[in-house]
């Protein structure tokens, strides 16, 4: 059993004013080269100048991963508010204008705008990804093919991009439609192998459509600068649980992939054909959506999808310790996803105020508090030691 496969996360944020609640267009500086200096090598830009991100050390264990997100969230705020500016973790920002906002002066993030105009440059969203391990002598492909399928109920749980452009945008998740506007996104082709895979990128390279393999985006890929199996579908989290509940999800999903004599076997065009509904049916309704499941002929709940997780992915999660998880998924289930709860602020203050624009701004603060709330201590989201 694959007990400490080693993994990485990135978050990224939202750089907001903390006087007008929306997302700054042009932070100051001195307030970016500030998070910098505290994250050292594991900060990173984004596309626009009011989003930054952190890219996480290595890690053997759930805990090592709390204790680094929580210095780094908290660390980052403390940098930002001396210049009246806060950090909100979600997959979109309800008071953001795409319009406004100013593309970081990177040569990398230039060509994408270059190359991709207005997709690119309506694209502020934020994303959660996770990268787990993957043993050099297995085939990535055959791994990610075992994991896709478990893939929307995750999607699902990570949901935080209801509103865009100042109002309710109908989805749960409408960070995952605005990225089905770029090419190479949302679910991946369907390949056999990492042979097959490779013969794809070589494809795209050779006739100039892609300059590099990074330029695949999907939701789930092989990463092409380390050794692992990433995830990129999930929404960004304001809170902290969430974020590591979802990350412990898909390294256990990767670590029963890992211990299957013939991972992927069983994914198919029609696995394929499931997988895109579901993700569909996840983005658009979250965890209220009803899911197929491949050899059943009815619906699933998301709390029912969650019970045949557990039954599967039971044994493996109790070799790792990491059995936690699946009451952390019905924590969120229980108490409601992001989306869910910025729905609630946002109806709840609409009703009161009458004035769209206060009740976003509510929902704005909102998801500062949470991005910055340290998780609840318990025994299901703080265990005191690394799992051996």
């Amino acid at each position: 059993m694959n007990r400490r496969l080693k993994f990485g996360i990135e978050e990224e944020y939202f750089i907001t004013d903390l006087h007008t609640r929306r997302m700054s267009d042009e932070p100051p500086g001195a307030s970016i080269e500030a998070c910098q200096e505290a994250m050292g090598n594991c900060f990173a830009y984004e596309m626009f100048q009011g989003q930054i991100e952190v890219a996480s050390p290595i890690f053997t264990c759930m805990p090592e991963a709390e204790n680094y997100l929580v210095s780094a969230r908290t660390n980052l705020q403390r940098r930002l508010v001396p210049y009246g500016l806060g950090l909100l973790c979600a997959g979109s920002h309800p008071l953001a204008d795409w319009r406004t906002q100013q593309a970081t002066g990177q040569d990398h993030f230039l060509q994408l705008f270059d190359d991709y105009q207005r997709v690119a440059r309506r694209s502020v969203l934020s994303g959660l990804h996770v990268h787990v391990e993957v043993p050099g002598h297995l085939d990535r492909i055959q791994v990610m093919n075992e994991v896709l399928p478990w893939t929307p109920l995750l999607l699902a749980l990570s949901s935080s991009s209801p509103f865009w452009d100042g109002a309710d945008s109908g989805f749960m998740s409408y960070r995952q439609t605005a990225c089905d506007e770029w090419p190479r996104m949302g679910i991946p082709e369907y390949f056999e192998d990492e042979a097959a895979h490779d013969a794809y990128i070589a494809l795209l390279m050779r006739t100039g459509a892609i300059r590099q393999a990074s330029e695949c985006w999907w939701g789930v890929r092989p990463a092409s600068r380390y050794p692992t199996l990433e995830l990129r579908m999930t929404d960004a989290c304001p809170r902290l649980e969430d974020t590591l509940c979802i990350a412990s999800f898909f390294r256990l999903l990767v670590a029963y992939a890992i211990d299957q004599p013939r991972p992927g076997s069983g994914y198919s065009q029609e696995s394929r054909w499931i997988l895109k509904e579901n993700r569909w049916r996840a983005k658009r309704s979250g965890t209220h959506g009803a899911f197929i499941v491949e050899g059943y002929d009815r619906p699933f709940s998301a709390e029912q999808w969650l019970v045949l997780a557990q039954q599967i992915l039971g044994e493996t999660a109790r070799s790792m310790h990491v059995e936690n998880v699946f009451s952390q998924a019905r924590r969120i289930l229980r108490n409601g996803t992001s989306a869910d709860r910025q729905r609630s602020v946002y109806q709840r203050a609409l009703r009161s105020t009458g004035d769209t624009h206060a009740a976003l701004a509510d929902v704005v603060d909102q998801l500062l508090m949470e991005t910055s709330q340290e998780p609840c201590a318990s025994d299901d989201l703080q265990p005191a030691l690394c799992e051996s």
